[in-house]
């Protein structure tokens, strides 16, 4: 039986990406946690398929949102950072990323994956995992899809903003909605 992760801290990581202004550089938890941001992760299988690119996009062109509630976006597959760079290069109407607002992580050793508990080891890529974790490295919220099933950034938005109330948010609750009063 997997091992609970969330309301635990969330496992540490570091891994290399293409930053935002298509740069080589690094991400880790740590620094966002330095930093007291809110830290979304999320995993998607592979670059240059197509479901991935429709995700890794729509987060980005919602990314103020999440900056709006102090949160850093990561998003992170198994393949290497020259092939998420060469994606990123690659224009939208081509099935590419073209420009993104947060980086793109390389988990070519498969441990960050491995450690979230969203490798498909035989397989060596990543199911679709996202992963709120709040500025003290606690894992809030973890939610896994199958590889069919691409997210929606709205959900993402919302649950952030209902750990944030740190509230007692009931079935269907939405921004500026009252918590529940006990």
């Amino acid at each position: 039986m997997p091992e609970r992760m969330v309301g635990k801290q969330a496992p540490r990581f570091e891994m290399e990406a293409v930053m935002p202004n298509k740069e080589f550089g690094k991400v880790s938890l740590e620094e966002n946690m330095k930093n007291g941001k809110w830290t979304i992760l999320f995993f998607y299988p592979m670059d240059f398929t197509f479901i991935c690119p429709t995700e890794i996009t729509a987060m980005s062109d919602r990314y103020e949102d999440f900056e709006d509630f102090d949160a850093e976006v990561i998003g992170a597959s198994t393949d290497t950072i020259h092939t998420h760079k060469a994606w990123i290069n690659t224009s939208r109407d081509e099935n590419g990323l073209g420009d993104l607002n947060y980086p793109l992580a390389a988990d070519t050793n498969h441990e960050v994956a491995k450690k979230y508990g969203v490798l498909i080891e035989e397989e060596g890529v990543a199911l679709r995992g996202l992963f709120i974790i709040d500025p003290e490295g606690e894992l809030k919220y973890a939610v896994v899809h199958h590889n069919d099933i691409g997210r929606d950034v709205d959900e993402v938005l919302r649950v952030l903003q209902a750990l944030q109330t740190g509230g007692l948010c009931p079935a269907n609750w939405k921004p500026g909605q009252e918590t529940l009063k006990v």
